[in-house]
């Protein structure tokens, strides 16, 4: 074989026009692929921050909700605390009225 082909009659000239139509083929459709990927990675940008907005409004509704509940929860704490202290006042008040009645004031 010659080193030299000529275009016409050349085996790997017909291989290599082949392999450049199949690469041009593929060049076309990856370009396709990847500009569809981007499209779905900008839908995903946007799903996501649109979540995260959703996820701060949730958290401060929490925070709202929470300290709601923690004062609801120490009202009857503080009421009976109230209680306590009367009783107190008044078992006090019996002992110092008993105790000063003995002593005869």
């Amino acid at each position: 074989m010659s080193d030299v082909c000529n275009p016409d009659t050349c085996p790997v000239a017909v291989r290599l026009d082949a392999m450049e139509k199949e690469f041009d083929r593929y060049r076309e459709r990856s370009s396709e692929t990847h500009r569809q990927m981007f499209d779905r990675i900008g839908v995903l940008e946007q799903d996501s921050t649109a979540l995260k907005t959703k996820l701060d409004g949730m958290d401060d509704k929490l925070d709202g909700i929470t300290s709601t509940v923690n004062s609801l929860a120490s009202k009857p704490a503080k009421r009976w605390d109230s209680i306590v202290d009367k009783v107190i006042l008044v078992v006090c008040t019996a002992i110092i009225t008993f105790l000063l009645g003995k002593v005869g004031l």
